[in-house]
C-alpha cells in the first residue's frame, strides 16, 4: 500500500507559507510517497491553483513526488497547459503525476469558452495535442478539429519521459475504458464512496483486459476525504463542515467522507484497499493548515499502523 497526503490550498487570510513549508517538510519526513492538490478554478472555497501550488512545493521539497487530481482540462488551452504541466516538471526534477478530466455536465463551460456539446471531444484532442508537445519531436504538426499546428517549435521538454504519468479521473463506463485507452493510471475521486470506486476498479481491470493493457503497469488510486477524532461525532462534524467548505451542498457529498476514532478510520481505509486501491491519497479537512498538520501526524501515529 501507498500512502500519499494532500496539499493545503485553501488561502482565507493570508497564504500560511511557514506553515506550509513545514508542513512539506514534515510530509516528507513521515514517509508519503506523494502530496495532491486538486482543481476548483469556480468554487465556494478560495483555493490557490494547483499546478503553481505545486511549483511552490517543489521548491519545498526533495523527495516528495507532487500530484494533481484532477485539471479540469477540456476547460484549458492545451498547448498553454502542457507548458505549465513542463515547467513543474521540470522545477521538480522529475516529481509530477498530473491527473486529468473531461469534466461533467455542471461544469461552468461558457465561462471558460468551451461549448457543452463538444467538451469531450475537447478534452480527448487537447490530450492528443499536449502528448505530442510533450514528445521528443523539437516542432509539432497537428490538425485537429479544434487545433492545427504547422511546424511549432515546443521548447523545453518534460524531464520525464515520454511524459508525466497521467492520472485519469472518470466515473461512467465509457468515462472509465477512455481512462485505460488515454492514461497511465486511475484516481478515484474523494467525491464518490467506496461502494462507488469498488465498481469502478471492476470496470478498469474489465477494460485492462479488453484492451490489451498490463494490469500491473496501471496503478489505481483513490482520495480519501477524512477525519480523526477520539470523538466520532466532533470528527464528522469537521469532515462535513470541511467538505460543505470545498463542495457547497453538492448532494449526497456528506456520505463520502471516512470519520471517527482511530480505529473506526483504520478500518474505513481498509475498505479503500480491499476495494481495489493500490494507493491512497489522505485528505484531512482542517480549516487551515494547522489543522491539516494535526491531521496528518494523528494519521500516521495512531491509524495507518493499524490498517490491516
Amino acid at each position: 500500500m501507498r500512502w500519499s497526503i494532500s496539499i493545503p490550498q485553501r488561502d482565507t487570510d493570508g497564504f500560511d507559507a511557514p506553515g506550509l513549508k513545514a508542513y512539506l517538510t514534515r510530509a516528507e519526513e513521515l514517509g508519503f510517497e506523494a502530496g495532491w492538490t486538486l482543481e476548483q478554478a469556480i468554487g465556494p472555497t478560495p483555493l490557490i491553483a494547483p499546478l503553481e501550488m505545486l511549483a511552490y512545493a517543489a521548491a519545498c521539497t526533495e523527495r516528495l513526488r507532487l500530484g494533481v487530481g484532477v485539471l479540469v482540462s477540456s476547460l484549458h488551452d492545451p498547448l498553454q497547459l502542457a507548458a505549465s504541466i513542463t515547467a513543474v516538471d521540470r522545477l521538480s526534477h522529475g516529481r509530477l503525476d498530473v491527473g486529468v478530466a473531461p469534466g461533467g455536465g455542471f461544469r461552468q463551460f461558457a465561462a471558460f469558452g468551451v461549448e457543452r456539446e463538444t467538451f469531450i471531444s475537447r478534452f480527448t484532442e487537447g490530450l492528443e495535442l499536449m502528448k505530442a508537445a510533450w514528445s521528443d519531436a523539437p516542432r509539432v504538426q497537428f490538425d485537429g478539429r479544434f487545433r492545427q499546428v504547422d511546424d511549432l517549435p515546443v521548447a523545453p521538454k518534460p524531464v520525464q519521459r515520454p511524459h508525466p504519468p497521467i492520472w485519469f479521473g472518470a466515473n461512467a463506463p465509457k468515462a472509465l475504458a477512455r481512462a485505460v485507452r488515454h492514461g497511465d493510471a486511475f484516481l478515484g475521486a474523494g467525491s464518490s464512496s467506496t461502494a462507488a470506486f469498488a465498481g469502478q476498479v471492476t470496470t478498469i481491470r474489465q477494460e485492462l483486459e479488453r484492451q490489451g493493457r498490463d494490469p500491473a503497469a496501471y496503478p489505481i488510486g483513490k482520495r480519501v476525504y477524512l477525519a480523526v477524532d477520539d470523538d466520532p461525532a466532533r470528527a464528522r462534524e469537521r469532515a462535513v463542515a470541511g467538505l460543505r467548505r470545498i463542495y457547497g451542498g453538492m448532494p449526497g457529498i456528506e456520505d463520502v467522507p471516512v470519520t471517527g476514532t482511530p480505529d473506526d478510520v483504520a478500518r474505513g481505509l481498509a475498505e479503500v484497499r480491499d476495494a481495489g486501491a493500490e494507493t491512497i491519497l489522505l485528505n484531512p479537512l482542517g480549516a487551515d493548515v494547522a489543522e491539516d498538520r494535526e491531521q496528518m501526524e494523528r494519521l500516521v501515529a495512531d491509524v495507518l499502523p493499524h490498517v490491516r
